[in-house]
């Protein structure tokens, strides 16, 4: 079976053997060298703390505000909200606990899945949770990033057109995708700055929105019973979503030393995206409470000096392309491990293709809020179970990845199980997709949400069952390769 690891040596049949000298890649002005290949210890570098500053510029963006401001819009209390808020981003953890597998791989989260799925029931499970769903992510942030900046455009005095908003997506995707394509190295120089400032920035909006928040605010139909823990759970599966969507944390902590504590990995990355994470949602429910925030810049501003309009804008489209770098370049890590042969820096572009073409769907052709809600509750399907599945196998494994290992995709190999498929893993994110389906009320109501009067158990359901299935499939037999 050929290898899907772009430029293989030649008559190689696995990874394990040396690989020709890599130009150097840890520098922010060149290009990545590294895809989904391991990294080597003699390249790994820098200190978990850097981890931070890179969740952080990522969750400093508009659709933090933007789900935010939705819980109000849904008919919560403030009080509910801001508790619905820290809720849901305590799943920061569960973020954290993933990327520990990095250090220990010298691997992707795209091909360390091979553990759980077999090399070729990876494959799919990149196509679906890694692939398609970053791209989504991608198409909605994108969007998001779009609207603030066709009103720039306005106060620029140029009017927002169809042919001018195709523009802007194009150069905030261009923008996006250049960190993407430099990959690992730029990011972690970029975001730290990018942080500051951002941090600078909604400081200013948190004193405007805190000067005129509501904090007795209550609807004028407070929600009772079930049709209160229906919003309750559909809040936190929306707040939830972000942390979920990144089962690919170690793409981002692979480089670091072997030797880096796990539990530091883990609380950097969970304080990174944690703190702003729960302080941007909450901004964007607080001024919900004072302005409509059907519109959140429009509503927004209402509450800030003018001189300050252009400033938020420019931060609510930085913020966005600092998330969405990282998910560009976690989509050309899948993309890579689908099987496709194609370099990493090539597969970034290939995404951002296909997440532009969805960006001006979404933007011109169907309602923006509605599909943010619509879209983030329902992947929340998917990446409940496929997140309960990697952190199960990192506790039951004792996070012990053998990185070289895992780059062998031949038969025989210590991943490929049964003809290239772990049971155990597919059955359980199987059997925890179909819970969770069952449980949903989105885009549709599934029996068992519809049994419950609405109230969307998804989440919690997909999880634990997939956790489970995993655990009781795996017990008495789970073979751990150590490094």
């Amino acid at each position: 079976m050929a290898s899907t690891i772009p430029d293989p040596q030649p008559g190689t049949g696995t990874a394990r053997e040396t690989p020709p000298p890599q130009p150097p890649s840890g520098r922010a002005g060149r290009v990545e060298a590294h895809g989904i290949d391991h990294i080597p210890d003699h390249e790994r570098h820098g200190r978990p703390r850097q981890l931070f500053s890179v969740w952080a510029a990522a969750n400093v963006n508009y659709l933090s505000l933007v789900t935010g401001g939705a819980l109000i819009l849904m008919g919560l209390t403030l009080w509910q909200a801001l508790a619905v808020i820290v809720t849901g981003n305590l799943f920061w953890l569960l973020t954290g606990l993933l990327s520990i597998s990095g250090p220990a791989a010298g691997a992707p989260s795209e091909v360390i899945t091979r553990a759980m799925y077999g090399v070729r029931g990876n494959r799919v499970n990149n196509a679906v949770v890694g692939w398609l769903i970053s791209v989504c992510y991608f198409a909605l942030n994108l969007a998001a990033a779009a609207t603030a900046a066709f009103a720039l455009v306005e106060m620029a005095g140029i009017t927002a057109n169809t042919g001018v908003k195709v523009a802007v997506v194009m150069v905030v995707a261009a923008l996006t995708l250049a960190i993407g394509v430099y990959g690992h190295a730029m990011i972690m120089k970029l975001y730290l700055p990018i942080t500051l400032a951002l941090t600078a920035a909604f400081g200013v909006v948190a004193v405007g929105v805190f000067r005129h928040t509501d904090f007795s605010y209550v609807p004028a139909e407070p929600l009772t019973g079930t049709d209160l823990w229906a919003v309750l759970a559909a809040g936190v599966t929306l707040i939830a979503s972000a942390p979920l969507s990144y089962t690919t944390s170690a793409d981002f902590s692979r480089y670091l030393p072997r030797t880096a504590p796990a539990r530091s990995v883990v609380g950097w990355t969970f304080l990174g995206g944690f703190l702003p994470g729960a302080a941007v949602c909450s901004l964007g429910a607080l001024a919900a409470t004072v302005v409509d925030m059907t519109d959140p810049q429009a509503g927004l501003r209402q509450l800030m000096p003018d001189w300050f309009g252009p400033l938020l804008l420019l931060a609510l489209v930085l913020g966005t392309i600092a998330i969405n770098a990282l998910t560009a370049y976690s989509a050309g890590l899948a993309l890579q491990a689908v099987g496709i042969r194609i370099r990493r820096s090539l597969s970034v572009l290939a995404d951002g293709t296909a997440a532009v073409a969805l960006t001006l769907y979404g933007l011109l052709a169907s309602d923006f809020l509605d599909t943010v809600s619509n879209v983030l509750q329902l992947t929340v399907v998917l990446l409940g179970p496929a997140l309960a599945v990697y952190a199960t196998d990192i506790v039951l494994r004792r996070n012990r990845y053998d990185g070289p290992a895992l780059m062998d995709e031949t038969p025989g190999g210590p991943f490929w199980y049964t003809a290239g498929v772990n049971p155990a893993g597919a059955l359980a994110l199987a059997g925890g997709v179909t819970v969770s389906a069952l449980c949903v009320n989105t885009l549709y109501t599934g029996p068992i949400a519809r049994a419950l009067g609405g109230v969307d158990l998804a989440l919690p359901a997909g999880l634990v069952t997939a956790a489970l299935l995993y655990t009781l499939l795996t017990r008495g037999k789970f073979r751990a390769p150590t490094a």
